[in-house]
């Protein structure tokens, strides 16, 4: 394409697009899942809750385990605000199935 039919205006435009998208872009504020220990949940049902609702390998899993147990609460995952509710939801509907006091929290990151 010939450079001398190039609009004068074209760095403006790529200017504008540029400040549309960064502004247009909204994140959704974050919310970090905690876990807390009770004298009634066992390890296991804790490391199967971490697992399989929040996709953490068994290592990992194990890791969080101690330390919600030894140190009495653990950050597990950090999600959006809606994700963050639904998960406590099924760790608590979880634990209700199971008679366990287990609880977890969400709290602003």
């Amino acid at each position: 394409m010939n450079t001398e039919t190039l609009p004068e205006v074209l760095p403006d435009i790529e200017h504008e697009i540029e400040e549309d998208e960064h502004t247009s872009k909204t994140y959704l504020p974050l919310y970090k899942v905690i876990m807390w220990d009770d004298d009634v949940t066992t390890m296991e049902f804790v490391i199967r809750i971490l697992t399989n609702l929040f996709r953490k390998d068994f290592t990992t899993a194990e890791n969080l385990m101690y330390e919600i147990h030894f140190k009495g609460a653990a950050h597990v995952e950090t999600l959006p605000l809606e994700q963050a509710e639904f998960k406590v939801e099924q760790v608590h509907s979880a634990a209700a199935l199971e008679q366990f006091p287990f609880r977890c929290t969400i709290e602003p990151v």
